[in-house]
């Protein structure tokens, strides 16, 4: 039996929310016949705390669950953050050296110091090394401290080991082709790169958003936000969009805001003086989610002006839900398959007024949601159903280990 070694530094322990790609891609890989191990953190990233994950649930798991000792940190950017990082990849170098030889180690970046151990181990083993790029270190801290020069000096030593590892790879596989060509812009070995949005198993999401109950009013309308609550997420932008909007159209009218994260006691505070009902749910079980996204009408994508974000999480869930979608997001690709599927309408990150003339035009029109809806889904069919779209990076690995 051949052994695929995971590493995902953010991986989801059983009994956390989310839909992560790991634990589903581990999961087809086991229906395949392989042994398969995902190497993490006890430290959960979302919630900052030490993990506590109950014996039983890991001995459900068709895959081994390892977690590895983290010391954590308190915020997503801070110093302590990249010693705990620095103290992961030694835990993990120790574990790797003393394991039984993986026929393939598959890894997500970031981290980057987990993918600088990966790259030293399968180098010294002769063992294929797959990089997966969920999100471009340092270009995402750049967001948050943006000094022209300063910035390139500080961040320097990430970018040449981002760099160093991406070189590493046999294969360099993305959530976005912007994401795919920066890990091939150092890479050698790989010609083409494959291309595999995040993405969700439309079947789950139908399963679950028709098994949790969920009340809605006829006459209601509700515009649906799912995602963390940082910097990244211009949250406030869709606040001041809503309270430019006629008074008939707030009277039935909810922003139904799905997540937490480090701002939203700033955007709670923003949103109380709205004039349109705003409920912030907090960071709501999988099922849960898909539950009353499914009953919104409309989805926001407000990412901030010169965000990182490429193709992620949420694009996958609001096509699911059959969701046309309002987005300030810059990423030309992503704009370029709201235009390609005509199932949204894209606005300039930082123009309150285009969006609430978007928000506008929607919430007039119930027959432009409706075809908006049903091309967004239609998305989801052709390009971000799991099910189907990882077969390509399960065909890549048998290529690579049989």
């Amino acid at each position: 039996m051949k052994r695929i070694a995971i590493i995902d530094h953010f991986s989801q322990a059983p009994g956390e929310p989310g839909n992560n790609r790991f634990t589903y891609l581990a999961q087809m890989l086991c229906d395949c016949g392989y042994a398969v191990e995902i190497i993490t953190t006890d430290f959960a990233h979302k919630t900052k705390r030490t993990r506590a994950v109950e014996p039983e649930l890991l001995g459900q798991l068709p895959y081994k669950f390892t977690m590895l000792p983290e010391p954590g940190y308190p915020k997503n950017i801070c110093l302590r953050r990249f010693y705990s990082h620095y103290v992961f990849g030694k835990n993990l170098q120790k574990y790797l050296d003393g394991m039984e030889r993986p026929d393939l180690v598959y890894v997500a970046v970031p981290s980057l110091d987990v993918g600088r151990v990966a790259a030293a181990y399968c180098k010294k083993n002769a063992i294929p090394l797959f990089v997966d790029v969920q999100d471009v270190w340092p270009e995402a801290f750049k967001l948050v401290f943006n000094i022209p020069v300063v910035s390139d000096l500080i961040f320097a030593p990430m970018t040449i080991a981002a760099n160093r590892f991406y070189a590493a790879a046999d294969k360099i596989i993305a959530v976005s082709e912007i994401y795919k060509q920066r890990g091939l812009r150092n890479n050698q070995k790989d010609v083409d790169g494959l291309c595999v949005y995040l993405g969700t198993d439309l079947h789950t999401f139908d399963e679950n958003a028709g098994r949790v109950s969920v009340v809605k009013q006829d006459d209601e309308l509700w515009i649906a936000y799912v995602g963390t609550l940082g910097h990244s997420y211009n949250i406030e932008i869709v606040l001041d969009a809503l309270d430019r909007l006629p008074e008939e159209l707030i009277t039935r009218l909810t922003f139904k805001v799905l997540g937490d994260g480090p701002l939203m006691e700033r955007f709670r505070q923003r949103a109380s003086n709205s004039r349109v009902l705003v409920e912030f749910m907090g960071r709501l079980e999988y099922p849960e989610m898909t539950a009353y996204l499914s009953r919104a009408d409309i989805a926001v994508n407000p990412i901030a002006k010169g965000a990182a974000q490429s193709i992620i999480n949420k694009h996958a869930d609001y096509a699911a839900a059959g969701l046309p979608v309002v987005s300030t997001q810059e990423c030309p690709e992503y704009r370029a398959l709201l235009d390609e599927f005509n199932c949204g309408i894209n606005c300039p990150p930082e123009d309150i007024q285009a969006v609430a003339d978007a928000l506008e035009k929607l919430l007039r029109d119930s027959v432009l949601r409706k075809k908006m809806g049903e091309n967004s889904r239609r998305m989801a069919q052709e390009r971000f159903d799991r099910k189907h779209t990882y077969q390509q990076i399960v065909a890549e690995i048998e290529r690579f280990v049989r």
